[in-house]
């Protein structure tokens, strides 16, 4: 199966500077490809230490610099925060800089502070992805963007250098409503799932989108991307304490940038999954809620870790797994800890392990969830 890394800014540690945050991550990143990792990823935050990533494109272009096999993943670009000619243009030189390493993830956005940031309204999120995402992704493939819809009308203008070769198969959105589930079907995107729901929730909404792609497109659709926070160390007791810290601690951080426990997304047109959710939280206390989303991740010693993503992914049809492996609190040595552990003791097994999976491409037949 394919075995990425997602490369995480995130500032956690007590008394550690940003740029300490970026050298280690940096360094990360920079030992991937020679490890064994198929892809390199990241996310798009801002204004906040929860994740110091403005631009996924602009770090990738780095390391597209930097590499020369690995695929250059964004986990997500949140595209109502952006002007779609710039993603467009930025996303095709990556492209053809990197030759055709893409892997283009796509996302509406979450966190108030984010949007407060951009002077943006929050409830018009849902049109401005689904416009923005139409008009990008069909630019990918003709090398020229144009739009007229409701909040999003663009003239035509050329894209130079236009993509490396199509985007058909390797664009992902990371979370699909039932409102703009059709869309992402008829544009041909896949599914990237990071664990936020209980796991039967996320089987049953990955089957309801496959049947929903066989039916709109006529064929199978690119096999999902899981992303996993993963702890990991041969040492039982220390694995627990590191699930303990880190995977508690990331937990805790995703409620309070997202502020999962405020009323406002109760009156956020869109967002009404998550009005839900502090409802849920209210009733069963934060702890529990906290606990929940830190064991949706995947940690252990590395047989563990090694089962349980097979477990996953081959339950989810996935073609692989991206796993960060710096977050929640770890200092720089902790990360190159997780890291070396990782790519030791997990990724070789996990790359041996169902080989003709992949990302990019659809699930093997018979292997769908």
């Amino acid at each position: 199966m394919h075995v990425g890394i997602g490369v995480f800014f995130q500032g956690l540690e007590p008394g550690r500077d940003d740029h300490g945050v970026l050298r280690d991550q940096l360094a990360l990143a920079d030992a991937a490809e020679g490890a064994g990792f198929g892809s390199i990823w990241t996310a798009e935050h801002h204004f906040t230490r929860y994740q110091m990533m403005p631009n996924p494109a602009q770090f990738l272009t780095y390391m597209a610099g930097r590499t020369t096999r690995a695929r250059l993943g964004t986990m997500v670009m949140v595209l109502p925060w952006h002007d779609p000619v710039r993603v467009a243009e930025e996303i095709a030189w990556l492209d053809s800089v990197s030759g055709g390493r893409v892997v283009l993830g796509l996302g509406r956005g979450l966190g108030s502070v984010e949007f407060d940031g951009f002077r943006l309204d929050m409830g018009e999120s849902r049109t401005r992805f689904v416009e923005y995402a139409t008009a990008i992704s069909e630019s990918l493939e003709t090398g020229a963007i144009e739009h007229d819809g409701t909040l999003y009308r663009q003239p035509r203008a050329e894209l130079h250098p236009p993509a490396f070769t199509t985007f058909r198969g390797r664009t992902y959105a990371s979370a699909v409503s039932p409102e703009s589930a059709k869309i992402m079907a008829t544009l041909g995107f896949g599914l990237m799932l990071i664990a936020q729901k209980p796991w039967e929730t996320t089987l049953q909404e990955t089957n309801d989108y496959r049947e929903l792609y066989r039916e709109v497109q006529g064929e199978e659709p690119p096999a999902p991307v899981l992303v996993n926070f993963t702890t990991v160390d041969r040492d039982p007791g220390r694995a627990r304490e590191m699930h303990e810290r880190f995977a508690v601690g990331y937990a805790r951080s995703t409620i309070d940038h997202y502020e999962f426990t405020n009323p406002r997304l109760e009156h956020v047109n869109g967002y009404e999954y998550y009005a839900g959710l502090r409802r849920n939280i209210e009733k069963h206390g934060l702890a529990r809620f906290n606990r929940f989303l830190a064991d949706l991740q995947i940690g252990g010693t590395p047989d563990e870790v090694v089962d349980a993503t097979v477990d996953r992914v081959r339950a989810l049809g996935a073609g692989g797994v991206v796993n960060v492996l710096g977050f929640g609190g770890m200092t720089g040595e902790e990360s190159r800890h997780t890291f070396e552990t990782y790519a030791r003791d997990v990724l070789p097994r996990l790359a041996a392990i169902d080989p003709e999976r992949d990302i990019c491409a659809p699930a093997p037949a018979g292997q769908h969830a």
